[in-house]
């Protein structure tokens, strides 16, 4: 556009399709405000424009949220003699719906004496805009033409307001339903948290894209359905000819490594690289984090040097992986490098900064990039921030301190922070501290026996027989249960989880037979066990 504008400039004599030209071709590239800027100029050059010229500005002040420059442009419009055109009347709309004020907007609707299906369409997605589902339809059931678009718009009008009955109800009076009428439908109950019903309408479609597939993949990532989401990435491989994009690589990788599945993640790095995701910075930020999730920080790092374009959540991603994995030194040292690049860090840049001092025992430089994140850059330290510092100093052995900034912290400390201190209490053997913590936990979560289990395990080590015994009845008044343990492992592409004593699995029968013969084997003379840490259950 900048050469564009030079060569305007350098025209002598500009008529109005060359100032249209420009109209347009700002607009297309979403320079909303250089076009409104040439509005004004070319009404100071005494340029007449036509009806083509107001559509194209009103849009930029409509994109602006602009109204005190819409408002001038409709006056204007006016006194051109423009009142009665249906493209300008539709622009003019919008403008007034965007910004918010659709007494207007249905003012110029009003007025308008021709008013097409688009006008109809304008006026019932602003009054849906403005979260007015009532008054969009008691006009859409006004409206004398119906197209398709019109259909889709009420209907999402009903989604975006929660109300699916209506929507479906809405939906199944639609005389044709085309494609993005049903990823309208289906993403409205991915969207709402309604799986099942995403679902159900998935299976009802008589075609399908890959927004459809994105579709039902989103909602039951939105629920946490991770197996789901896999056995669907695989569903569509295996039983459609649609390719994934991006957003389904994401989300599939998301999925690997909330579950664990390096092996299955491998497989989709290989693959998206195969069909043209090498250089997408979306698939690899989301490898990155997939290896660091999975335990391959190597490969994750590997990813990341391999990107020739990194954002800040590239920056993030990689740092907080360090830092989890207790690398707080190769964190710090490409904290430093973020440093020197055009990326300006922000709060999740400084957890992970605050987490690797924190592995590292760096109290000093901890405190030290705390005040940097306020003094330097501005940034408010929120409870994560506030909970890494307790960490930092419960790690080092500094209890006392660790409770003392508690106690000043400008907000109240959350369960995560008690419950690192109750964990250190125990590597420093501090009951009376332990006691505490567990105190402030149990008014934060009465009902959460892992809290019970941590101080047991401190009474255990230190021999307190009569307190652990209190203990135990005091969780037993509680009548909390303790969830138990589950396991995770990938057997022939797919995952399975185990709980304690399990039974549900198809081959139950084999899996305890070769648990047995481990256990047996541990029995054999020269076989010394490794108890690192042994919970005492109550």
């Amino acid at each position: 556009m900048g050469h564009a504008r030079q060569v305007f400039d350098e025209i002598p004599d500009r008529d109005v399709v060359l100032w249209n030209a420009m109209f347009k071709g700002y607009t297309q590239n979403e320079r909303y405000g250089e076009a409104v800027a040439l509005f004004y100029k070319m009404k100071c050059m005494d340029v007449r424009p036509n009806c083509f010229t107001f559509p194209k500005v009103l849009k930029s002040c409509a994109k602006l949220r602009a109204l005190r420059e819409g408002e001038r442009v409709h006056c204007f419009a006016l006194r051109m003699g423009f009142k009665a055109n249906p493209f300008i009347g539709t622009s003019l709309i919008e403008v007034y719906s965007c910004c918010g004020e659709m007494d207007s907007a249905y003012k110029v609707f009003r007025e308008m004496d021709v008013r097409n299906v688009v006008a109809w369409t304008s006026m019932i997605g602003g009054f849906i805009s403005s979260r007015d589902v009532v008054s969009a339809r008691r006009l859409f059931d006004l409206a004398p033409e119906r197209d398709i678009v019109l259909w889709n718009i009420m209907v999402s009008g009903y989604i975006e307001c929660g109300d699916m009955v209506a929507a479906r109800n809405l939906f199944n009076e639609m005389p044709n339903h085309d494609l993005m009428s049903w990823n309208t439908l289906l993403n409205g109950y991915a969207n709402n948290a309604d799986v099942e019903g995403c679902k159900q309408v998935f299976e009802e479609m008589p075609e399908r894209n890959i927004f459809s597939w994105n579709g039902l993949i989103g909602g039951y990532a939105r629920k946490y359905n991770w197996f789901e989401v896999l056995s669907t990435f695989k569903m569509m491989l295996s039983e459609s000819d649609v390719c994934p994009n991006d957003a389904t690589l994401v989300t599939v990788l998301t999925a690997c490594s909330r579950l664990g599945a390096l092996d299955l993640g491998k497989w989709v790095h290989v693959y998206a690289d195969n069909i043209g995701y090498k250089e997408n910075i979306f698939v690899r930020n989301a490898l990155v984090d997939m290896y660091a999730k999975c335990g391959s920080i190597d490969s994750a790092i590997d990813v990341f040097r391999s990107m020739n374009v990194k954002d800040l959540i590239s920056w993030n991603t990689i740092i907080n992986g360090l830092a989890v994995h207790g690398r707080g030194a190769d964190a710090l040292s490409l904290f430093s490098q973020m440093k020197k690049t055009a990326e300006k860090p922000d709060g999740v840049t400084f957890i992970g900064i605050l987490c690797a001092c924190s592995h590292m025992g760096f109290v000093e430089d901890g405190f030290l990039y705390f005040r940097s994140m306020i003094d330097e850059y501005s940034i408010l330290p929120k409870i994560e921030h506030y909970g890494c510092m307790v960490d930092l100093l419960a790690r080092a052995g500094l209890l006392e301190q660790a409770v003392d900034f508690v106690e000043k912290m400008p907000m109240e400390a959350d369960h995560v922070i008690w419950t690192a201190l109750l964990g250190a209490c125990r590597k420093y053997k501090n009951i009376k501290m332990a006691e505490l913590a567990l105190q402030r936990l149990i008014e934060l979560e009465p009902k959460n026996p892992a809290n019970y289990v941590m101080l047991s395990n401190i009474y255990g080590d230190a021999q307190k027989w009569e307190d652990l015994a209190r203990l135990k009845v005091a969780v037993r008044d509680t009548g909390s249960m303790k969830l138990p343990g589950c396991s995770l492992i990938e057997v022939d592409d797919g995952m399975v989880d185990f709980y304690s004593l399990d039974e549900r699995h198809a081959k139950t029968e084999e899996i305890y037979a070769a648990l047995n013969g481990l256990t047996r084997l541990t029995m054999l003379p020269g076989y010394v066990p490794d108890f690192v840490e042994m919970n005492l259950e109550l």
